[in-house]
């Protein structure tokens, strides 16, 4: 960059509003929030994933005994 264009840059920065830097505050506030929840989202997912498959494991093969339990009755 050439210094002209820094001290330009530097203007423009000196003439936002307060208002307006305060929007792009919110704004990356917002993107980090999202980014947040995102990856909140993805581990309640696999925490749900990983309940569903233990619950299944585990009645199933308690389920698998008692059929077998019955076949050798009959």
């Amino acid at each position: 960059m050439t210094e002209t264009e820094t001290e330009t840059e530097n203007t423009i920065e000196e003439k936002k509003t307060t208002t307006a830097k305060f929007a792009e505050w919110l704004m990356r506030r917002d993107e980090a929030r999202t980014k947040k929840e995102t990856n909140i989202e993805g581990l309640l997912k696999f925490n749900i994933f990983l309940s569903t498959v233990t619950v299944v494991g585990l009645f199933g093969t308690t389920a698998l005994d008692y059929a077998v339990m019955a076949w050798v009755w009959l």
